[in-house]
């Protein structure tokens, strides 16, 4: 830990600011790396939370010192090179955490402001902001495009506007239709979402492991997205 990551950000000089921003940039691209492309992550999800919230803080106080590669303008890690690159259509945005109540009352907030809603302090239930909620799944980001209903591309979402080319290995998954059932759908239609092992898959893969005398894997996202991005599509399919 740099001296400056010792110091409390209302307490950061100026330029203990500048080398503050320097090593976290540094220290989250390092991780960027091993989750996104090596898919080997060396740190807790609460432990790199808390760099790229440090990363805003001092930014939010600083906002003179912005880096050029600061974390807070790029989104997942470039694609490796082994796999065809992919443009998105439309970036593939990354979801904002919230940490406590008041991030979640700035969320709101801001909902608001942007669709020009009064404030709900009259309790008007015509304003009420009407939301739905589900579980985080913790897998690979993919987008898988339909042709006329026919599945013809799936991509990771790599850096958020260039990706990966997984179409063999998406094809694989048995829960991914290659062809869509029924009429009326549009002619190019996009689905994303995380592509994930269930928790009994991912015990199950780890007890083989174990009796080959294999290191084991950390967590099921790391299944997931180290067999998705598997050169040899055989590696992927839930059969191999």
């Amino acid at each position: 830990m740099s001296r400056s990551r010792a110091i409390a950000v209302d307490k950061l000089s100026e330029a203990e600011a500048r080398e503050e921003l320097e090593h976290l940039a540094a220290e989250i691209l390092h991780h960027d790396r091993l989750y996104y492309t090596s898919d080997a992550p060396e740190i807790s999800d609460a432990e790199y939370d808390e760099l790229r919230r440090r990363n805003a803080a001092v930014e939010a106080r600083f906002p003179e010192l912005i880096r050029a590669d600061s974390p807070s303008r790029r989104i997942g890690a470039a694609p490796s090179t082994g796999f065809a690159k992919v443009t998105h259509a439309v970036p593939m945005l990354s979801l904002e955490n919230a940490f406590d109540e008041q991030d979640v009352r700035d969320f709101f907030a801001g909902i608001r402001n942007f669709f020009s809603r009064p404030a709900d302090v009259a309790r008007v239930a015509v304003d009420a902001i009407e939301v739905m909620t589900e579980p985080k799944i913790d897998g690979l980001s993919a987008a898988v495009r339909y042709e006329h209903g026919r599945l013809v591309l799936g991509a990771t979402r790599g850096d958020g506007v260039t990706g990966e080319d997984v179409t063999a290995n998406i094809r694989t998954l048995h829960s991914v239709p290659k062809q869509l059932a029924g009429k009326g759908w549009p002619d190019i239609l996009e689905v994303r979402g995380e592509v994930y092992m269930e928790r009994e898959g991912f015990f199950a893969v780890n007890a083989e492991r174990e009796a080959a005398g294999e290191p084991l894997f950390a967590n099921p996202r790391n299944v997931a997205a180290g067999s998705l991005r598997q050169l040899d599509p055989a590696v992927t399919s839930p059969q191999a």
